[in-house]
């Protein structure tokens, strides 16, 4: 009886040891490293922005000679170049802005009056928008309408057919502007656009004046067309989206 318990008391010990050997030997489990997350860059619109244009426009100005009729019509045209800061905010893919443009131009034209058969000059030297926008984005991609209020400075002056002066104003004259753009962010930080923009400045009459002697009162109506190229620092960069 003693023999049997010492034998399995042995046999116990012995199993034990083995264990741990046995369990050494299998093979471990290799460990596998989960793929990393996809991360994407989505372009985020909202935010400050500050940036500079440039492009060219025309002024069509037609000249009315109070109780008389009507002198002509000509389209001034020629260059701008300006700046625009604004703020920009995106909900889902739609975005929302404010912005205050304003620019230095040298738009100019004239033509011979079938009245007097003196030359009608019209000269737009400078405008300003204040505007808001509604737009769609495609990542960083924008499409974008805007509308709001402008100011423009312009000049208008008669001459003899040989140049000599003879009667002049200037005016800062209020109307309104609709506008459609595109840009595109190609950095972080930094877009590209195109733009146009048309401004209503309507009907107004205008005391052409020699010094303080008034010579003629003429009614002037003017429209501005211009396209402009935009570039663009937004202060902020995108956002990173895990899908």
């Amino acid at each position: 009886m003693k023999k049997n318990l010492l034998l399995a008391a042995v046999s116990l010990v012995a199993l034990s040891a083995a264990a741990p050997a046995v369990a050494a030997d299998l093979a471990a489990r290799p460990y596998t490293k989960a793929p990393p997350a996809m991360v994407a860059a989505i372009y985020d619109w909202s935010g400050f922005y500050i940036g500079i244009n440039g492009g060219g426009g025309s002024s069509h100005a037609t000249w009315d000679l109070v109780n008389f009729g009507r002198e002509g019509s000509h389209d001034a045209t020629g260059g701008t170049v300006g700046g625009q800061i604004g703020y920009r905010w995106q909900s889902a893919q739609w975005v929302f802005g404010v912005e205050g443009q304003g620019n230095w131009a040298d738009f100019s034209g004239s033509n011979t009056s079938a009245l007097t058969g003196f030359n009608n000059r019209t000269k737009i030297d400078s405008f300003g928008l204040i505007t808001g926008q509604v737009g769609y984005a495609w990542n960083n991609v924008l499409v974008y309408v805007k509308g709001g209020a402008a100011v423009v400075g312009a000049k208008y002056d008669v001459r003899t057919v040989g140049g000599a002066f003879v009667a002049s104003n200037e005016d800062t004259r209020w109307g309104g502007t609709v506008g459609v753009g595109l840009e595109y962010g190609f950095a972080p930080n930094w877009s590209i656009g195109a733009e146009y923009n048309h401004i209503f400045l309507g009907g107004h009459d205008q005391n052409l004046t020699n010094g303080n002697v008034l010579v003629q009162t003429d009614h002037i109506k003017q429209g501005v067309d211009m396209g402009l190229v935009r570039l663009n620092y937004k202060f902020g960069g995108p956002i990173l989206a895990k899908y």
